[in-house]
């Protein structure tokens, strides 16, 4: 007999699930959910049957060794487990590396609202020139490579004269 969970767990598809894992915020940006990061790599169901169906995520960090995946994993699971699904799997895929491309354009204009500029393709981690988050000024310079977390440097804009966060490119 099919339970109220098989049912929801049988109507779902896979964009479906990619909206609901737009719910899950990075833990270190919370403003980017995991989808706008680009860090959810693909959706697939599994098992034959009903009594086996299962579904697993595929997630690839935005650097080796980021502290936030485990978070990450289990906020997946949980917010599967809610959707009904009882055999999941939560995989990190290293290859292909991630990239900044992969970030949704949404999720570029929100880090900029939040006070982090944006990467920009053409370059990784440039000495000035970055655009300042706060009042718009490419009159900036680098202060260091990295900053609260390895995937951005810091940055202070020398007319307002606020430091700011770049999510580096790569």
């Amino acid at each position: 007999m099919n339970s109220d969970n098989d049912i929801i767990v049988a109507s779902l598809s896979e964009a479906s699930i990619m909206e609901h894992l737009e719910e899950i915020k990075d833990p270190e940006i919370p403003v980017l959910s995991i989808v706008d990061l680009g860090i959810v790599r693909s959706v697939q169901f599994t098992g034959s049957s009903e009594e086996e169906k299962g579904i697993e995520i595929a997630i690839t960090s935005t650097y080796t060794g980021c502290p936030a995946m485990d978070m990450i994993a289990a906020e997946i699971r949980l917010l599967l487990q809610t959707l009904g699904f009882k055999k999941i799997t939560v995989t990190q895929q290293l290859s292909p590396a991630w990239t900044t491309d992969w970030m949704s354009e949404a999720g570029k204009q929100r880090l900029q609202a939040y006070g982090i500029a944006p990467p920009e393709k053409r370059f990784s981690i440039p000495a000035d020139g970055v655009i300042c988050p706060q009042c718009g000024s490419s009159n900036t310079k680098l202060l260091s490579e990295f900053s609260s977390t390895a995937c951005k440097a810091l940055y202070q804009c020398s007319d307002c004269k606020e430091p700011f966060d770049y999510f580096k490119c790569h």
